[in-house]
């Protein structure tokens, strides 16, 4: 079970983002890194591609959100609402993750 799930609201904990939070659209668990919404957008200079493929792509300065390393996030506990580690507890035959800070379960 992973730490930080699509969907979780994040905070940046190092770097030139550090303190700004944003929502989670994606995670990449195989290099863990994980994109967050409005947090680190970069320009990216996009020429016109030669062929059939030429219509579907954005030409031109594209602005989006590039990976942060999953180190230098924190998930913020929905309940205390501080950047906290996570742990992890057995309910049942389920895994829960749980707020080491407040001991809520995170859903």
């Amino acid at each position: 079970m992973a730490n930080i799930k699509k969907g979780d609201t994040v905070e940046v904990i190092t770097g030139v983002h550090k303190g700004e939070r944003g929502e989670v659209k994606r995670v990449d668990g195989k290099d863990g890194r994980v994109v967050v919404h409005n947090v680190n957008m970069v320009k990216k200079h996009q020429k016109p591609m030669q062929g059939g493929r030429a219509s579907r792509t954005q030409v031109g300065i594209i602005e989006f959100e590039a990976p942060i390393n999953l180190s230098n996030v924190l998930l913020v506990c929905p309940k205390c609402s501080e950047a906290v580690r996570v742990g992890f507890r057995l309910d049942g035959s389920e895994k829960v993750r749980v707020c080491k800070n407040c001991g809520e379960d995170i859903k």
